[in-house]
């Protein structure tokens, strides 16, 4: 049976640095919110500046004392993605939970600045090139520390095309979801697997997924073919299946501070289909616990970006 964990039960974050991306809206706002509630400095790393400040003045006004932090990121931009990591850098000097939590779902074939297939580029190559410039100060931060990433149920419809990974030769926006969304799951196990290598204990990576909770993201691939049919549906099943955002962020915030996580899990609401309900450890696809399939994926990950991870060599004594 799954446990009724609620953000009741997450520990006091005071003096605590959280970076939440896409943080003015849906599951990454709610998030922020519990975050805040629990005393944490909440970093909102956005890519409308003017969404985010509205976010964060709506959090203020629930959490009177909120800590918050509103700052630009743009991840379909890998110089705005290195410009905000240089930035947190010089400001902070601790970082205790990473959430990569934005992404864009199922919409028109377009190319960031860097001329990824977008769903592609922003959902795993802009957290992956994040993750990694901020890997020192994970590093250098007393105690355990968390990368946590949002995926997808979807991840299970997912395959690494690595032939034609940036859909120029075929595009279905489905497909590309979960290729995108299976690439959250590589990465986070990958990150996790070569953590583990270098005896790097005090940095935990974990997967999670929202189940279907009912967010704006729904409507970004409607809303980009100006369909109002598409619109119409998903309204119709957000308000028939769907659970609420603050629900679909319990399996981000269960994962970034419940001590019964541990490196490599993959969390996501126990319920009906695991489309909803209380957060749990469960088992994501068998493609995404694919070795070989992850390493291909992290070295083609480090080309397109031209970011390394430098992990500390582990040393005998």
């Amino acid at each position: 049976m799954t446990s009724r964990w609620t953000t009741a039960e997450m520990p006091d974050l005071s003096d605590e640095t959280v970076i939440v991306t896409g943080a003015n809206s849906g599951l990454g706002f709610e998030a922020t919110r519990a975050f805040a509630d629990a005393g944490a400095t909440v970093v909102m790393a956005c890519r409308s500046r003017d969404r985010a400040e509205s976010a964060r003045d709506d959090v203020a006004r629930r959490v009177p004392d909120a800590d918050l932090d509103v700052r630009d990121l743009d991840l379909g931009d890998l110089a705005s993605v290195q410009r905000f990591a240089d930035e947190f850098r010089a400001d902070y000097d601790d970082l205790r939970v990473l959430c990569n939590n934005a992404g864009v779902m199922a919409i028109p074939r377009r190319e960031t600045a860097d001329g990824f297939e977008t769903q592609f580029g922003v959902n795993h190559l802009g957290h992956f090139a994040l993750t990694g410039h901020l890997l020192d100060l994970l590093l250098e931060t007393d105690g355990e520390t968390r990368v946590v990433t949002q995926s997808s149920g979807l991840h299970e419809r997912g395959e690494m095309d690595f032939d034609d990974l940036q859909g120029r030769r075929a595009y279905d926006e489905w497909d590309a979801y979960a290729q995108s969304k299976l690439a959250n799951v590589l990465f986070g196990y990958e990150l996790d697997r070569r953590l583990d290598a270098a005896d790097i204990e005090r940095v935990t990576s974990v997967v999670c997924h929202p189940g279907y909770a009912a967010t704006n993201l729904q409507y970004r691939g409607p809303e980009a073919r100006g369909s109002r049919v598409r619109m119409a549906a998903m309204k119709v099943a957000n308000s028939l299946l769907a659970q609420s955002a603050e629900m679909g962020a319990l399996p981000m915030l269960y994962a970034a501070t419940a001590d019964a996580v541990t490196g490599g899990d993959y969390v996501g609401p126990g319920g009906l289909m695991d489309m909803r309900g209380y957060p749990e450890t469960q088992r994501s696809s068998d493609r995404s616990y694919d070795e070989a399939t992850a390493e291909r994926l992290w070295q083609v990950s480090e080309d397109l970006t031209g970011v390394e991870y430098v992990f500390p060599e582990t040393t005998t004594v």
